[in-house]
């Protein structure tokens, strides 16, 4: 009994693919690979239609918040264009690894018209290999730990990465760091913040020392 029913239903299902296709249609699998079909089509569509959205977007759109990303201290010193000096400085000490690190840190960063107040040939003597040890000591007397905004700079003494303190003073309405001036505050990074400075800063210890090189360099020239 069981044998005839099983039979039975067998040449139900072929009856009614014959009857699908009398009619014109397709039968119940065909038409279900065929629907699986197009829906892959759909989805291959719109995939393609994203990846077309996204090429027509350009960079501004990959390197948008979306992702979240921010480029660290140094890359965005190098994109800012206005940190030559101070990139190549860092460079030359070796310190571009340093800085690209967790952190988080805040720099107080001369800009190249900071440098350009330096004496002739300060700068140039600087990067000179022998006088590294001095280069690392200038530069890291420029950083603090941690994340430091504008609104938490307060006038005081902020311990450096070079291990001396440097002076917090309000001018103003605005803030100055040493001798120095805090132009533009709070350029947010992956790994800190910068706040930009109208002039190089010293620890007090290079600063005689610093003053000697000078005078003797320009003793050098006019020999």
């Amino acid at each position: 009994m069981t044998t005839d029913y099983t039979l039975m239903c067998q040449e139900m299902k072929q009856e009614t693919r014959a009857n699908d296709f009398d009619r014109g249609r397709p039968p119940t699998n065909v038409r279900e690979e065929e629907m699986n079909k197009n829906k892959m089509v759909s989805r291959i569509t719109i995939a393609s239609l994203l990846t077309l959205s996204l090429a027509l977007a350009g960079p501004s759109f990959a390197g948008s918040s979306c992702s979240g990303s921010k480029p660290d201290l140094v890359t965005t010193a190098v994109e800012a264009g206005d940190f030559n000096t101070l990139v190549a400085a860092v460079k030359a000490a070796g310190l571009v690894e340093a800085l690209q690190g967790d952190g988080p840190f805040t720099v107080f960063a001369p800009s190249d018209e900071a440098f350009a107040k330096l004496p002739a040939g300060t700068v140039e003597s600087l990067l000179k290999p022998e006088n590294k040890d001095q280069l690392v000591a200038i530069l890291t007397y420029h950083v603090v730990s941690g994340d430091i905004r504008s609104y938490d700079v307060k006038p005081g003494h902020v311990e450096t990465l070079q291990g001396s303190e440097a002076t917090i003073s309000k001018k103003g309405n605005g803030l100055m760091i040493d001798q120095a001036t805090i132009v533009a505050t709070d350029i947010v990074t992956a790994n800190g913040v910068i706040h930009v400075i109208d002039q190089v800063i010293m620890p007090q210890s290079l600063r005689a020392a610093a003053a000697a090189d000078v005078e003797t360099m320009v003793a050098r020239s006019a020999d």
